[in-house]
């Protein structure tokens, strides 16, 4: 006799090795994570790229405005001015995006927070592709600092999204992708900004305004999936939308063991409160955790890695590339970084998040001395330019696998659910503050140590990898609970992972005994 098909599903359900379960990659996990990354990470990423091949045009049109209103030709300081404004006004937005995120992500939500964000992407995309029309530079400058409030709500949202989503084997992988799609769209601006494609006196302004099209798809597909159960949970309370959306990432009914982590942690939850960025620096048992945040987002950003493509159209024309094969010497460098950005998510389980980073930081250190003496020799030594092309390519490569991605993937693991959106306001807040400080002073160092600038970024990443290799865990296919367990003893408090209900705090408010902590 036949069995009912639900009956047969039901039981090849229960025959099922819980750990073969959890390792599962569902329709719903994958189309969530695509949509989400290509609405908001790529956007971060093309909009890093999008007026650097597109400037001297841009610039000219700032001239021609000028002149037009006023009838006489714009000063060479004033025009530097404003060419400095439009370009840094992304990173300072993306700062004050960063301070939105925990307040967003508490009362919207993680998939909330990223449909909302959308409005600072299609408004400015709107204003840069119409600011031609309106022959007004001072629209894109405006733009630019709303489509950076964009890029830092969406750096920190989508990883944590993400990391929540994910079952913790998969944490890692999944953690990475939002930093294949921001080098993606990096690699998408570089392409479209060919002069034969849009990089041109006419192409610039669609170039600027398609940035508005990844945020109109994420917009009509996002709603379609589901919200971080950990969210639904934890903030919400709503066990029944938890574990129906938990249900739905997996692709089965049975979801009692990460319901049941989740209420463990929700039962800390209660006792402990959310945590606000001031409670967060105040906290004991998170000292070392909030201490590694903004260690490895400084080396992260202070690395060299922007210094490393501002100087590499002159390391490729010195090295005798033509001057109008440059850009396309530039789009393989990108097409290099989205490569290794991929092999990144299939190697970061098997290798771990630590290794990823020790190895990306020691490849970078080595890049960065190395390309100092190639570019103090190449006047001297005919073949030293391809040297240093080898020397960005090679460090381009190694910021692709460890720097670059891991930190995002290791901040989401090592903060419970309390902390974590005020440890990604933090984590924002170092990021977008240093990659605002490298375009301000980077000049400034290049025009006094010249090609020995690359010397302070070698000893930062030196720096960086010592810290790494002295304090972060590695945190692969632990859960949020164990990773806390591990900073413990650094930190001076013993958690143990038991029945009881008390929840992790200081070792002063524990009366007992003042070493050990049991969080549940």
């Amino acid at each position: 006799m036949m069995r009912a098909p639900n009956k047969a599903m039901a039981e090849n359900e229960k025959c099922k090795d819980p750990a073969e379960k959890q390792g599962r990659l569902t329709t719903v996990l994958a189309l969530s994570t695509l949509i989400s990354a290509f609405g908001s990470s790529f956007q971060y990423g093309y909009n890093v790229a999008v007026i650097n091949s597109p400037a001297p045009y841009m610039q000219e049109f700032y001239n021609t405005t000028h002149m037009e209103r006023y009838k006489t030709e714009m000063g060479q300081n004033l025009l530097t001015l404003l060419w400095s404004l439009s370009v840094s006004m992304y990173p300072l937005g993306g700062f004050f995006g960063s301070l939105m995120v925990a307040p967003l992500v508490n009362h919207l939500g993680r998939k909330g927070t990223l449909l909302f964000n959308n409005i600072f992407s299609i408004v400015p995309a709107v204003m840069m592709g119409a600011s031609e029309v309106a022959k007004s530079y001072e629209i894109i400058i405006v733009a630019r600092f709303i489509v950076g409030i964009c890029a830092g709500l969406s750096s920190n949202v989508v990883p944590m999204y993400f990391g929540e989503l994910s079952p913790k084997n998969l944490r890692g992988a999944l953690g990475i992708v939002p930093e294949l799609f921001i080098t993606i769209g990096i690699l998408s601006a570089q392409v479209l900004g060919i002069r034969n494609i849009l990089g041109n006196s006419e192409g610039w302004p669609l170039m600027l305004g398609l940035t508005g099209i990844p945020a109109l798809i994420e917009l009509l597909l996002l709603p379609f999936f589901p919200e971080s159960p950990r969210y639904m949970l934890i903030q919400k309370g709503d066990e029944k939308k938890a574990k129906k959306a938990l249900q739905r990432l997996r692709g089965w009914d049975d979801v009692d063991a990460e319901m049941t982590e989740m209420r463990l942690e929700d039962q800390s939850e209660r006792a402990e409160g959310r945590l606000t960025v001031f409670s967060l620096l105040s906290q004991r048992s998170l000292r070392w955790q909030l201490i590694s945040v903004v260690v490895m987002n400084m080396g992260q950003q202070l690395s060299g890695v922007n210094a490393i493509y501002y100087y590499a159209d002159s390391i490729y024309s010195s090295a005798g590339v033509n001057e109008n094969d440059v850009q396309f010497v530039t789009v393989g460098t990108g097409a290099v970084n989205v490569v290794m950005s991929v092999a990144a998510i299939f190697i970061v389980e098997k290798s771990g998040r630590r290794l990823l980073l020790l190895l990306g930081f020691g490849i970078c250190c080595v890049a960065c001395v190395l390309l100092t003496m190639a570019l103090s020799l190449q006047e001297s030594v005919s073949w030293m330019p391809y040297v240093s092309i080898a020397c960005v390519i090679v460090y381009v490569m190694g910021h692709a696998i460890g720097p670059s991605p891991i930190p995002n993937v290791v901040i989401t693991e090592m903060f419970r659910q309390s902390a974590r959106s005020a440890a990604f306001m933090v984590s924002g807040s170092v990021h977008w503050l240093s990659n605002f400080t490298v375009g301000l002073v980077f000049p400034f160092i290049e025009r006094g140590l010249g090609p020995y600038s690359f010397i302070v970024f070698a000893v930062i990443c030196l720096l960086t990898l010592v810290y790494v290799w002295v304090v972060v865990p590695e945190t692969k296919k632990k859960t949020f609970l164990e990773v806390s367990q591990m900073f413990g003893k650094r930190n001076k408090i013993e958690i143990k992972l038991g029945d009881s209900d008390l929840p992790l705090k200081d070792s002063k408010e524990i009366p007992e005994d003042p070493e050990k902590v049991t969080a549940f």
